[in-house]
């Protein structure tokens, strides 16, 4: 039995959507600060849910671990976010593992009902991410900034929002391996025909013939000396 496309399509989906998610979670950049007053105009300060950086943007000089003068990092949504992506990110690993018990890849048939409830732990887990996303960025120009300055979305949202939307539409194709259970509960099993039980041939009591026929064949091919001898 060949692997469901849903299957297949799922298990394409998730792991790209946990890559970017990761990728979000963990890189310092949901937003920019730029054009900040009494600094250098290429000064540019980016601000994760872990991490703050500032870069010079002439000289590349980029610098980690900045002082959080403004309580960024007391705000709800960033505190938000730094509970539930990381809480994304072991269910999504959790209903890989279990989507990979379900898929067919080592036995005969696909678990129909296991690769379907692992749709549904991705399809939380994208919920999880997509939340803190979509709710930083709605606060995103209310969140301390240094007066004057231009905020930006950085790289690190835009990936979390992807890789959240993948993981969802990853769970919901696995989440379609349900539809394969009902289907196999709405139709009966027919009992055997009868015609075809009556007119089954049995081996029983059947005749075998106790000389081998193919005996002389053999001797035959056995004593053939030329290469290209062959027998009509």
């Amino acid at each position: 039995m060949r692997t469901p496309t849903v299957m297949i399509v799922g298990l394409v989906l998730c792991p790209c959507g946990l890559l970017l998610t990761l990728t979000g979670t963990l890189a310092p950049n949901w937003r920019q600060v730029s054009l900040i007053p009494n600094q250098p105009i290429d000064l540019v300060l980016e601000h994760g849910i872990w991490d703050m950086c500032r870069e010079q943007q002439s000289s590349h000089d980029r610098r980690c671990g900045q002082a959080d003068e403004l309580g960024y990092f007391e705000q709800v949504p960033v505190r938000v976010a730094q509970g539930m992506m990381p809480t994304s990110l072991v269910l999504t690993l959790v209903g890989l593992l279990v989507a990979t018990l379900g898929v067919r890849c080592w036995q005969k048939e696909p678990r129909h009902p296991l690769a379907g409830a692992a749709g549904l732990v991705l399809l939380l887990s994208g919920l999880l991410s997509l939340v803190p996303a979509s709710w930083y960025t709605h606060e995103l120009w209310a969140l301390p900034a240094p007066a004057g300055s231009t905020l930006v979305v950085g790289y690190s949202l835009v990936l979390s929002y992807l890789g959240s939307c993948l993981e969802i539409l990853g769970g919901l194709t696995l989440a379609l391996s349900f539809h394969h259970c009902c289907k196999e509960h709405r139709t009966p099993r027919l009992p055997p025909s009868p015609v075809l039980e009556a007119g089954s041939c049995s081996t029983v009591g059947a005749y075998h013939n106790p000389r081998d026929v193919l005996e002389d064949e053999r001797d035959r091919q056995q004593r053939s000396t030329l290469p290209c001898d062959s027998d009509f």
